[in-house]
């Protein structure tokens, strides 16, 4: 029988222009996205900074169908779920790491009617996302530090992605950080089924070859 799960790659808008984020946005999805991955920073949890809410929402009133998933590097995730709810978000991915009742948050970003993501930094034992695996719709396994583009991948984050893998065969697992063509196979491999990819696929010259060519690994090693 073969596996339920997709291959989908979503780029990481952070890479793009700014100054032309819906262009770029734009250019991405006609060129075979499957998602958007909009990172959304706080200066808080991670030391930079980047958009929020209002940028989201302009970015859904120009795109209208396309899935957007927001990876809240937040200290609060609680506090910005309606606002990212009513800017249009599928997927509301938090980490689990500031957060003092997990499960809450998931009924919150539920009730507001997205999907959940739990996410790890690389610090983080995988083991404890286990209490809260039966409500999640999908788990990040960060792959860099959270916070800043460009950063090389961590090839030592893979055995969480396999130990997901192996515990929860139906589970949407992403992965975040560095990965480009010269990565993906281990991370297919290890069992990810979702790739976040940030400056390979939107400094690429050919993005639509790039994203193919990932997603063909990733489907390979989905059975």
């Amino acid at each position: 029988m073969s596996s339920p799960l997709k291959a989908k790659i979503g780029p990481s808008i952070l890479n793009a222009d700014l100054a032309n984020l819906y262009t770029e946005s734009q250019k991405l999805l006609d060129n075979g996205a499957d998602y958007l991955h909009l990172d959304v920073m706080d200066g808080s949890f991670v030391p930079n900074l980047t958009f929020g809410h209002p940028m989201v929402k302009c970015l859904r009133n120009n795109i209208k169908t396309a899935f957007f998933e927001t990876h809240m590097m937040v200290s609060k995730p609680e506090q910005w779920i309606a606002p990212m709810a009513d800017a249009g978000v599928n997927l509301y991915t938090f980490h689990i790491e500031p957060v003092e009742d997990v499960c809450k948050v998931c009924r919150l970003v539920q009730e507001a009617g997205m999907k959940v993501g739990l996410a790890i930094k690389p610090g983080t034992k995988v083991e404890e996302l286990t209490e809260y695996m039966s409500i999640a719709d999908l788990v990040l396994v960060m792959t860099v530090e959270p916070g800043f583009g460009g950063q090389s991948f961590m090839a030592d984050m893979m055995p969480k992605v396999e130990w997901l893998r192996q515990n929860y065969p139906n589970m949407d697992i992403e992965v975040d950080g560095g990965v480009g063509p010269k990565t993906i196979e281990c991370c297919a491999k290890a069992g990810a089924n979702m790739i976040v990819s940030g400056t390979a696929v939107v400094g690429a010259s050919d993005q639509r070859k790039v994203m193919d060519e990932m997603r063909n690994v990733v489907q390979s090693y989905l059975k």
